[in-house]
């Protein structure tokens, strides 16, 4: 495994976790200390200036990240699945974000401006506007939400329907930059956990992207173009690392707890108690598969393997397990730690608060169900 993380930056960053969201503030040293060791690089290659690292050793640091601060892995994997993307173009001979590589390289922080309220298409449709500048550029019109690094991003990627253009619609994906203007970020982001995070809402009112920095123009709707492709595969498996790091937290703590605590009535601890043992044993049984379906689906796109028809299935479902297996295994973690973790201040009470977003994060249960009985049984009317 290839680390850029060492042991004493996690505990600095650990160190700081509880802090940052109780006064729900910004992890700005966290990040601070992450560009300084080169993390933000991570995905470009060794001879583009960055660390080389691949989508396998990525997701294993991202999972280290998130055992020591949630918030900060959550967001910092919006700059990393921009530069994912670009790393696996790049990889297969497209170069078209090689511009993202190159910026990543010279110190941009890339945000992820996707999402829209209401807006279950996602990748497929947009309720933004894009407006052809006349010549061969964008202007962003709409609203984005859970806006990842929204104080400190440089270059937001984003999307909008281009209903103007001789072929429209289009979808246009491009990226704009904050010292560009056109858009209103929110102080809105008051959350019940991933509260470092600071995922405002972005308001874009023209905030404009070059024709260099138009990624793609696709039709709307299920596309098999590379490029989106390459956004869902870095989003899903990167999403599932971080949860999965979270869970893993979890469990040494709850492993942790049991050791540390004693019953009254025998004056034993709580690590000889069956049921306790039960539980813990239960939330390693259950988690125990997740890293290994997340490391063999990232090594396949490392090694260009090819799923076909089952790609998506397969990195929806592995988000569905990932996350909602981190659910139980932080509730198992609760119950054996007791009435302390349900303190504010308990790290596995911030914990119990960080891992409820996994629900919210695409792919939902109802559209990997969907993605899975397509890919078996074929779309419904079909004989």
């Amino acid at each position: 495994m290839r680390k850029i993380l060492d042991e004493s930056l996690l505990e600095r960053i650990r160190s700081r976790a509880a802090h940052y969201d109780r006064e729900n503030a910004f992890f700005e040293e966290d990040l601070r200390e992450l560009v300084d060791a080169g993390y933000l690089r991570a995905f470009v290659p060794l001879e583009l200036g960055g660390a080389g690292l691949t989508l396998t050793d990525v997701s294993r640091e991202q999972r280290r990240l998130a055992g020591a601060a949630p918030s900060t892995a959550l967001a910092v994997n919006m700059h990393l699945v921009w530069t994912g993307v670009a790393r696996q173009l790049h990889d297969r001979g497209d170069h078209s974000l090689d511009f993202v590589l190159e910026g990543a390289a010279s110190g941009e922080v890339y945000a992820f401006g996707i999402s829209e309220a209401g807006n279950d298409l996602v990748l497929f449709g947009s309720d933004s506007e894009a407006r052809p500048d006349g010549a061969g550029g964008y202007r962003f019109f709409g609203t984005k939400i859970f806006t990842s690094l929204a104080p400190a991003w440089s270059v937001l990627g984003t999307m909008g329907l281009d209903s103007a253009s001789p072929d429209a619609p289009k979808i246009v994906y491009g990226f704009v930059r904050r010292d560009g203007g056109g858009f209103t970020v929110k102080d809105d982001w008051d959350t019940v956990g991933m509260r470092a995070s600071q995922s405002r809402t972005t308001v874009l009112e023209g905030a404009h992207a070059p024709a260099e920095a138009v990624a793609r123009r696709l039709d709307p709707g299920p596309n098999p173009d590379p490029f989106i492709f390459g956004i869902f595969s870095n989003f899903e498996l990167l999403l599932a690392s971080v949860y999965t790091g979270i869970a893993e937290r979890a469990l040494t703590l709850a492993v942790d707890a049991a050791r540390s605590r004693h019953s009254k009535q025998n004056d034993a601890p709580l690590s000889d108690d069956p049921a306790i043992r039960w539980r813990i044993a239960q939330a390693w049984i259950a988690l125990d598969a997740i890293p290994v379906q997340i490391e063999a689906l990232a090594d396949d796109i490392d090694a260009h393997r090819d799923h076909g028809a089952l790609w998506f299935p397969k990195l929806s479902s592995v988000k569905i397990r990932a996350t909602e297996t981190a659910r139980d295994v932080v509730d198992q973690a609760i119950r054996v730690a007791g009435g302390s973790s349900y303190f504010s201040r308990s790290e596995l009470g911030r914990l119990y608060r960080d891992i409820l977003a996994g629900i919210f994060h695409p792919s939902d249960a109802e559209s990997a169900h969907g993605a899975v009985a397509n890919a078996l049984l074929g779309p419904i009317g079909q004989r």
